[in-house]
């Protein structure tokens, strides 16, 4: 497995840290990201502040909350996407199977390779079908066997018996499911562990939502998934554990900002909050 953290001069070795098995806590061997205390600000706004959680392996987690609260910043982190906002920064720590995500010296490409990302609009490349999903093996250096990779990528994005006969059409000619399930094709195409979903169903029609929740459950043996929705319902249905997101208004009146209110099993979350905000929310009494 190649190495997430680049090479750096410093003496031990302690002073650079690894990306393997023994990267992962041995207390808690199924957590992927911990997060501690993160606050994201961009310029002098503070997006989200003091989230701490964790997301673990082979599950479906969810972000919930109104609009606003800072579901896709946070989920934007797990990826370094917020790197690419102008004055963006981020505070406290999230660790990755361990390593700091933020570490001066991780690989930024690695990360983004590892944890793919979906967005909430079907975005295919004007290219076709095939090379929407050899792109990414392509840009990392594959020349060989992407036939392969191909057809498997579509297989699990359970879209290959649907296209195999046209790979070489536009990826813009299929419906809007087709290209959400193109997308995810393409993500797990250079095989990353940890999926990210930002609203994947909110332009989708009812059968097109339910071909991309049957797929999450299809494939999180595979994949850890991390998904933001606005549809509890759809929480309830495919997330193994959900985190419900808030605003507050900072102790100095300052604007609105993010915050965590709880996270915990989804049953619980949606049967028994711990939180009277969370129940309010649920239960649609506010939202």
């Amino acid at each position: 497995m190649p190495e997430m953290v680049e090479e750096v001069r410093a003496p031990g070795p302690e002073a650079r840290p690894e990306l393997d098995d023994a990267g992962a806590s041995p207390e808690l061997p199924d957590v992927v990201f911990d997060v501690q205390r993160l606050s994201v600000l961009y310029g002098s706004f503070r997006a989200v502040r003091d989230i701490s959680l964790r997301v673990h392996e082979h599950e479906i987690t969810a972000f919930i909350g109104p609009s606003g609260c800072g579901k896709t910043t946070m989920l934007r982190c797990f990826n370094r996407l917020n790197d690419l906002v102008e004055g963006a920064r981020v505070e406290g720590r999230l660790e990755y199977h361990g390593v700091d995500l933020y570490d001066p010296r991780v690989n930024v490409t690695e990360v983004r390779r590892r944890i793919g990302m979906v967005f909430q609009k079907p975005n295919p490349f004007p290219k076709s079908i095939y090379d929407n999903v050899a792109y990414g093996p392509r840009i990392t250096g594959l020349r060989k066997g992407l036939d392969d990779v191909v057809e498997r990528a579509l297989r699990g994005a359970a879209l290959w018996d649907e296209v195999k006969d046209r790979l070489k059409a536009s990826g813009l000619s299929l419906s809007g499911g087709q290209q959400q399930r193109l997308c995810i094709a393409r993500a797990i195409a250079t095989e990353p562990e940890v999926l990210l979903m930002d609203e994947p169903c909110s332009a989708l029609d009812p059968i097109a939502t339910t071909r991309i929740e049957d797929l999450m459950q299809e494939i999180k043996d595979q994949y850890t998934i991390v998904i933001v929705t606005h549809n509890m319902q759809q929480a309830a249905r495919v997330s193994d554990r959900t985190a419900f997101f808030t605003t507050e208004v900072g102790a100095s009146g300052e604007a609105r900002t993010g915050v965590l209110v709880e996270s915990d099993v989804t049953e619980r979350i949606f049967s028994n909050p711990s939180d009277e905000r969370t129940e309010n929310y649920v239960t649609g009494r506010f939202g």
